[in-house]
């Protein structure tokens, strides 16, 4: 499992706006390139949005899907990028002064990568988190910013 956080200054429902908002995760997403499509009725539990993710020309279509939300606090997910494999995708979102912790959590549970799981291959996938959620507070500022 790995784990990282950050703290966003920002109150938790601009940074959950973005977790909302299925469009948004490619620009924030560290290896996703596109999304496709997204479910209209996105955050709520079994809807799905579509994906490409990959690095350069290589990429994979496949789906994120919402396993449980609690309000803004929480949002679980299940990504998928076969035949790497699947993962569950934790964010939760505590306030925090004047700003928002963000904890990313990703448990690998099946495939390729599941069977290659070891500590090098968790600190790799912290360094990604990390970014991923510099690149969301980065978007979250942007939009605060944008609405005054």
């Amino acid at each position: 499992m790995a784990r990282s956080e950050l703290w966003i200054a920002a109150s938790r429902s601009d940074v959950f706006a973005v977790l909302a908002d299925g469009h948004s995760y490619e620009h924030w997403v560290v290896g996703c390139k596109r999304i496709r499509a997204v479910d209209a009725s996105w955050p709520h539990p079994a809807a799905s949005f579509y994906h490409c993710v990959g690095f350069g020309p290589v990429y994979i279509r496949d789906m994120t899907t919402v396993v449980s939300r609690t309000g803004q606090q929480s949002l679980q997910l299940e990504a998928r990028a076969w035949p790497a494999g699947v993962a569950r995708v934790d964010f939760e979102l505590a306030p925090e002064g004047l700003g928002t912790k963000v904890l990313l959590t990703e448990t690998l549970l099946e495939g390729p990568a599941k069977l290659l799981d070891n500590p090098v291959q968790q600190a790799l996938i912290n360094l990604r988190n990390f970014e991923t959620l510099r690149r969301l507070s980065r978007l979250v500022l942007t939009r605060v910013a944008a609405c005054g």
